[in-house]
């Protein structure tokens, strides 16, 4: 049964019960939806995942993230004006100043499914690295974010941007403390992040 479908109590077709096992040998495997895919790969990468109907939804989960962190009062970094419009009652205390913040609200490029990891570039982390900005994140993003892989993802912001590609491009994929962090995990720079995701598909 789908992961979306068992959240949200839609009902299996008869293909969902046909496991890999039972299948013939030259079968293909049974590909997952890339929504199903994204979100299996983004937890196991330590993301926090907060599925969102409506808008509604995003302002109530994006304002439980504050209580829970206690960040209703602290600076927020914010580069893109359109987020300080969308969440204007909000009220937030902005900066571009990465020194005087405690947490990251951004969008992002894409969502990308095989490996669960964000794509962003200069378009929403300006020329900064990863490891300048702070350790909280806040990323807003839609469903019909989700790509299969990187270069999809290159090609949709190729696409976009036809005028003028933007620059800085680059995935957040590791979203576990320091603390949790393996070895294979050594030398990234790791987040703590939040995924506030919208459906608008």
């Amino acid at each position: 049964m789908s992961l979306f479908r068992k959240i949200f109590g839609l009902k299996d077709t008869p293909e969902d019960h046909i496991k890999s096992e039972e299948r013939g040998k030259y079968m293909p495997e049974i590909k997952l939806p890339i929504d199903e895919q994204f979100t299996i790969n983004f937890k196991a990468n330590g993301g926090k995942f907060l599925y969102c109907e409506n808008i509604k939804d995003v302002n109530e989960n994006l304002n439980n993230i504050l209580k829970e962190n206690n960040w209703e009062d602290d600076n927020v970094l914010i580069f893109d004006d359109r987020l300080n419009e969308m969440f204007k009652d909000f009220k937030f205390k902005t900066t571009k100043k990465v020194s005087d913040c405690n947490y990251f609200l951004s969008t992002c490029e894409y969502l990308i499914s095989d490996d669960g990891s964000l794509l962003i570039s200069s378009n929403q982390i300006a020329e900064k690295k990863l490891k300048e900005l702070p350790t909280n994140f806040i990323i807003y993003a839609t469903t019909s974010q989700f790509v299969q892989n990187i270069g999809e993802g290159l090609r949709g912001i190729k696409g976009k941007n036809k005028d003028k590609i933007p620059t800085n491009i680059t995935t957040i994929k590791h979203f576990k403390t320091i603390e949790d962090k393996d070895f294979l995990t050594y030398g990234s720079s790791s987040k703590n992040l939040y995924l506030l995701l919208l459906e608008d598909l």
